[in-house]
């Protein structure tokens, strides 16, 4: 055992460090404050690999020296410590103040936040049976811990008196926040529910900690064991030779040989339904990726209904008239109502988007000489053809210019080094959990920032989707530097070939690493309110406002270089990506708002109902609900693989990826306005949001980078459903739109 001094400081040694923000005179006398007493509690000592700070440079994980059998006595060893301090804070004889109570529990916790960090990454980017059997044993235990930190009454009554003595305290700007945020979240956790309702509500998070695991596997399983093999090379036309090559190599490795196997994504389309000529395979492969995790062992139809089922109950325990209602509390739309509106009202123009180009392609299809009908999985098909006839945009040629490394080194990090500043060097000296990964020291203006992990390529030990995440979080208080990691499924190359990316992968590229700025750039002094620690319809603004560098012809032109003849993507490319913006928004954005409302419908219920019957019954009645045309364009995510509201804290937040899209619209029309892509407007990009964190309000950071409050308009034209200055007709979406 260790022991930990933990100094109750007076209010005046609070102050010693601190800006103050209130006025002279304003300040309550401190003669009555009790003098310091000495407090060792003792904490359990840390004995694992992530005891003290990592030797290695800004404190990388130590990957090679972990073995996958050791995860789950690390992560429990660190539970216990994280436990043991903060029942020490809690126990402290010495009055409550900000410093011995709120500042101590940022302390805390250092150990589980170093091992689980790292953790977290190998189950979602390289996970295997041992690390998928030792993930669900810890989820429990990991929802348990938080509940005993947030259900603890001593912890509580320490934070809510601090609370109630804040109008007497002199604290900066980001003292308050922290104060704030601690207090509701100890309220949303149910601190202030009786002794019965708290001990069901333990069970209730518990169980969904663990059903949240179980799903994300089978969802995982599910993706995998959907992918269909063809035996006739000829059934592949449309597809590159490159692409069938990697088709070839994939079912070879699962001893299918002379086979090709076709994939499915983590989203129900699949880019190659854009290229197969043959209608039966693209059936295929669309049924394929459509109906999993319905049946057998990859079904999650059961976990799934339980989970809405206790989040409902969860929220009667609260008093709360939906789980949507308790879950918004911390967000920049906190009314369930207002999400809904938002998105409902751009239903009608969307619908008659559909409808239109539905028409359009359907005329394409007997232009043809066919004489069926268009399905959900000629939609891209057909799309595809009309976008390159309309706008001489062939994806895969396009493809052709976008090299992974290129993308990332020439494109991404120049567009980084011109708004910010950065420079990037690669590393040879970090291990890494997978060989794919490359890590990046991330210079400012010359000084060492951050670390920068990339992981470009889907494999079977990896979830579908792109994300990023922090091994090491930025604080002031804890002398720390960001380590962050992006995480993408970009189709890995066959042997021989290079590794070329498509147009969704680049721009993915740019809004991870917006994440990533988000993370490299936090300048807060607690590691709670740091980088990315933002509420859901906030976080990903950031990550979106940094698309549009994606097509800045001074980026792109660097970057998208021709593999074979490093010829620069011609002009006549680059402006039909431009002209092709608004292009087939009845599914690009049709897809996106029927998951989001889908959310919604989900979470929004009376929570007295418990859960429906049959998962894929309720899913059916809610499309009818929101009116969208999903029989031809189903939701991007179908509810037994809809991973975001499963496993990743989405639940009633699907809605932000749109509200943000409103968000980043507008922020990138003011900086078109302003000088566009310069160093003064990445210093003021930093300067009121980037580096921000949340220190401030979302509104407020807003309105710093803008002048204003957000508006709605710019999202609408992007989405081609108010007319603009626009000369293309037809499918682009502007006619009879609001």
């Amino acid at each position: 055992m260790r022991k930990s001094t933990l100094l109750a400081t007076t209010m005046i040694a609070a102050l010693a460090s601190a800006c103050t923000t209130m006025e002279d005179g304003e300040m309550t006398t401190t003669a009555q404050l009790p003098d310091t007493a000495e407090y060792n509690p003792e904490i359990p000592e840390a004995t694992s690999v992530f005891a003290e700070l990592s030797p290695l440079y800004m404190h990388a994980p130590q990957f090679d020296q972990i073995q996958d059998s050791k995860w789950q006595g690390i992560i429990e060893e660190a539970i216990a410590i994280q436990l043991a301090e903060m029942e020490a804070i809690a126990g402290n004889p010495n009055p409550p103040t900000f410093a011995n109570t709120v500042v101590e529990m940022e302390r805390s916790g250092q150990v589980f936040a170093r091992a689980y960090g790292a953790f977290s990454q190998v189950v979602s980017a390289n996970i295997n049976d041992t690390i998928a059997a030792t993930d669900e044993a810890l989820a429990p235990q990991v929802a348990a811990m938080n509940d005993s930190i947030y259900l603890n009454p001593k912890l509580f009554a320490r934070v809510k008196a601090v609370y109630d003595n804040r109008a007497a305290m002199a604290m900066t700007p980001e003292d308050a926040m922290l104060l704030e945020t601690y207090y509701a979240d100890f309220v949303h956790s149910g601190a202030e529910l009786g002794d019965a309702q708290q001990a069901e509500l333990r069970q209730i998070n518990e169980r969904l900690s663990s059903l949240s695991a179980q799903i994300s596997q089978r969802i995982t399983t599910g993706q995998n064991n959907a992918a269909i093999f063809v035996n006739d090379r000829a059934m592949l036309s449309g597809l590159s030779d490159g692409q069938i090559e990697a088709a070839a190599a994939a079912a070879a490795e699962k001893g299918r040989d002379g086979e090709f196997m076709l994939s499915v994504s983590n989203t129900t389309g699949v880019p190659q339904l854009e290229q197969l000529d043959n209608r039966d395979v693209r059936e295929q492969l669309f049924r394929a990726s459509i109906n999993r995790n319905q049946s057998g062992e990859a079904s999650t139809l059961p976990l799934i209904q339980e989970v809405i089922g206790l989040r409902n109950r969860r929220a009667q325990l609260f008093g709360e008239p939906s789980h949507a209602a308790w879950q918004m509390y911390d967000r920049m739309v906190s009314d369930p109502a207002m999400a809904i509106e938002f998105m409902a009202e751009m239903v009608p123009a969307l619908r008659a988007t559909q409808e239109r180009e539905a028409a359009v392609l359907q005329q394409r299809i007997e232009q043809d000489g066919e004489t069926f009908t268009l399905a959900p999985w000629d939609w891209q098909y057909y799309a595809s053809k009309v976008r390159q006839e309309r706008y001489a945009l062939d994806n895969e040629e396009i493809k052709q210019y976008f090299v992974v490394d290129n993308v990332l080194e020439d494109g991404v990090f120049y567009m980084a080094g011109q708004l910010y500043g950065l420079t990037f060097e690669e590393r040879d000296d970090i291990p890494t959990y997978h060989p794919d990964v490359k890590v990046y020291t991330v210079f400012h203006d010359g000084e060492p920032k951050a670390l920068f992990y990339f992981d470009p390529f889907s494999r079977d030990s990896k979830r579908g989707g792109a994300w990023m995440s922090n091994f090491i979080e930025q604080s002031h208080l804890l002398g720390l530097k960001p380590v962050v990691t992006n995480t993408q499924n970009i189709a890995p190359p066959a042997e021989g070939q290079p590794a070329l990316a498509t147009w969704d992968d680049v721009t993915t590229m740019f809004h991870e690493f917006g994440h990533a700025l988000h993370g490299i750039f936090a300048d807060q002094e607690y590691p709670s309110l740091s980088g990315t620690n933002t509420a859901r319809d906030w976080v990903e603004f950031p990550s979106q406002f940094h698309e549009n560098f994606a097509a800045v012809p001074e980026v792109l032109q660097r970057y998208a270089r021709h593999h074979e003849t490093g010829e620069v993507i011609p002009d006549e490319l680059i402006q039909a990506i431009d002209r092709s913006s608004k292009f087939n928004q009845g599914h690009s954005f049709g897809e996106v708002l029927a998951a989001s409302l889908m959310d919604m419908e989900w979470h929004s219920m009376d929570p007295a109902s418990g859960a429906p019957a049959d998962v894929m019954a309720f899913e059916a009645a809610a499309q009818e609900r929101i009116g969208l045309r999903s029989d031809l364009v189903p939701p991007r995510y179908r509810t037994p693989y809809f991973r975001h509201i499963f496993e990743h804290g989405y639940d009633a937040g699907y809605y932000a990826y749109t509200w943000t899209e409103m968000l980043h619209h507008d922020a990138y029309s003011y900086v078109v306005e302003n000088g566009g892509m310069t160093r003064e407007m990445g210093d003021h990009i930093v300067n009121t949001f980037l580096g921000q964190g949340h220190s401030k309000t979302y509104e407020q950071m807003f309105r710093d980078f803008t002048g204003r409050d957000p508006r709605v308009e710019p999202l609408l034209e992007a989405r081609g459903l108010i007319p603009a200055d626009d000369d293309v007709e037809g499918v682009d979406g502007a006619e009879g739109a609001v």
